[in-house]
């Protein structure tokens, strides 16, 4: 173990990001230190940038160094579906995948008693608000397929009853229990193709 508290201090902090453990953030240290000037000094710059310009877009939730994501500002995507996802992480896996040309709305979570987490806290009623304004003939529900999630999609679907949109829902691909950052590309596709009504 290093003796610099710096050094130390990256290490603790490398370890708390997801699937870093302090071994792999050791590691990865290391391999930052042997190239500072190629990758450590870039990195650093690029963190910085970031952690003073990133925000929420103010339409779909999703993360920009604007007001409004490049997703929203691209008219060829106002297209009439709108795909409701829990978090960002699950816009940014469809993304990936490359079969959704619509837009997005990010509930930020689940509705949750538990963990305070009701349809204000996850801006349902900006949603209702949101598929009236902007005239959307479809809403995609892709949650995953928790308990939580499935009450969540339920509950928007009946705030969404007096809507003129259809509401669907992921179908096959998606397993129970299964959360859509941790699925492949192809899964995605097919669920998102062979989605149904809810």
């Amino acid at each position: 173990m290093p003796d610099d508290t710096g050094i130390e201090t990256l290490i603790r902090l490398m370890s708390r990001l997801p699937g870093l453990g302090p071994r792999s953030a050791r590691r990865a240290v290391l391999a930052m230190l042997k190239r500072r000037a190629q990758v450590m000094a870039p990195l650093a710059q690029s963190l910085a940038e970031v952690a003073l310009n990133a925000r929420d877009c103010q339409i779909c939730g999703n993360i920009s160094t604007a007001d409004t994501c490049p997703i929203c500002q691209d008219p060829g995507r106002a297209n009439g579906e709108l795909c409701v996802v829990e978090d960002v992480a699950d816009l940014w896996a469809l993304e990936r995948a490359q079969i959704f040309r619509g837009r997005y709305h990010v509930l930020g979570g689940t509705l949750s008693a538990l963990d305070g987490l009701g349809p204000d806290e996850l801006g349902i009623p900006r949603l209702v608000a949101r598929v009236e304004a902007e005239g959307i003939r479809e809403v995609i529900m892709a949650l995953s397929a928790t308990v939580d999630a499935q009450t969540t999609a339920h509950y928007i679907a009946d705030a969404l009853v007096t809507s003129e949109a259809q509401i669907s829902t992921l179908a096959q691909g998606v397993p129970i229990g299964g959360e859509l950052d941790h699925l492949d590309d192809g899964t995605l596709g097919a669920a998102l193709r062979a989605r149904r009504r809810l």
